[in-house]
């Protein structure tokens, strides 16, 4: 494995990738803020600054007060795209996560376990790599959201985006990102486990008694996670780019700022010469998401062992 010095030294000299840590620093930082502002605006009852508008306002082209335009009830686009970044980290880290989550544990338990455990996963995971990603997630996000659910599994689910303050569409988005988006890399982690526990060092601590999970946790793991770490980053973008088309369709985000919503609303008006709603929304979209599949890249490059030889 690579030291933390080494690893950060092979990743900045890389200056374009350099350049993609800093806008994403800086996407991360403005994302933290915001959520702190939303807080603060529902503990204190107020109405956000990417909610007020005045319908006298709208459909300002761009100017000094309104850097990027209005739309149809007056409000400022600027703070609406701003405010997208919030919605789109929150989508991509907690979709990326639970989706790295499942497919690490998967693979590893198939790859370590073989036999019968191995024969149920890639059952699993060939199920789920025959469904269309996408369907699945609009069907999911339908289910969730438009009544489909028992009066029972509805009202729990509407407790629990209440209890995390998340906007119902973000929570269908989630679970839909993360149930679907593991299946690459459970495929990778089986198969590097299967080939890692066959080497000298993991049958030395077989042979002297150490127990499974600490094999996996001490030697399995830490060969994995230049793996997980790239796949991540990867899904990341996919999952940002995944809420943008869903919200777009209607069956996502609705209740909090999204780039998708944007460009829906914007394209009805873009026959009369209205285009900074979706210009602005596609500018703060293309670069989240540029910078995360560029530093996906250099994290590969950085950390893949076979790349260092």
């Amino acid at each position: 494995m690579t030291t933390s010095g080494g690893f950060l030294k092979r990743l900045l000299s890389n200056k374009i990738a350099a350049v993609a840590s800093c806008v994403l620093v800086a996407y991360v930082a403005a994302g933290v803020c915001e959520e702190a502002y939303a807080i603060a605006c529902r503990a204190s009852g107020s109405t956000p600054i990417y909610g007020r508008g005045n319908i006298k306002e709208r459909y300002e082209p761009p100017s000094e007060k309104h850097w990027m335009g209005t739309d149809y009830a007056g409000k400022d686009v600027f703070w609406k795209a701003l405010f997208g970044i919030r919605t789109a980290l929150k989508v991509g880290l907690i979709g990326a996560a639970l989706a790295s989550t499942i497919g690490l544990a998967l693979g590893v338990a198939a790859g370590y376990l073989g036999g019968k455990t191995d024969k149920v996963v890639v059952w699993i995971y060939s199920v789920f790599a025959s469904i269309p990603t996408l369907l699945f997630i609009l069907a999911f996000a339908l289910l969730l959201r438009r009544g489909f659910l028992s009066p029972a599994l509805a009202k729990g689910f509407e407790s629990i985006s209440d209890s995390l303050g998340t906007d119902p569409g973000m929570m269908a988005l989630y679970l839909g990102i993360g149930m679907t988006g593991w299946v690459s890399l459970c495929k990778v982690a089986r198969g590097e486990t299967a080939r890692l526990k066959h080497t000298d060092y993991i049958q030395a601590a077989k042979t002297v008694g150490v127990s499974p999970v600490r094999i996996v946790l001490k030697h399995l793991l830490p060969n994995l996670l230049h793996v997980a770490i790239v796949y991540f980053t990867i899904r990341f973008a996919y999952a940002v780019m995944t809420e943008v088309i869903v919200s777009y369709l209607g069956l996502g985000v609705q209740l909090e700022p999204s780039w998708g919503v944007m460009i829906a609303h914007g394209q009805q008006r873009l026959w009369r010469g209205v285009w900074w709603e979706v210009g602005a929304a596609t500018i703060f979209m293309f670069f989240l998401v540029l910078p995360l599949h560029v530093l996906g890249d250099a994290l590969r490059d950085a950390l893949d062992p076979r790349l260092k030889r």
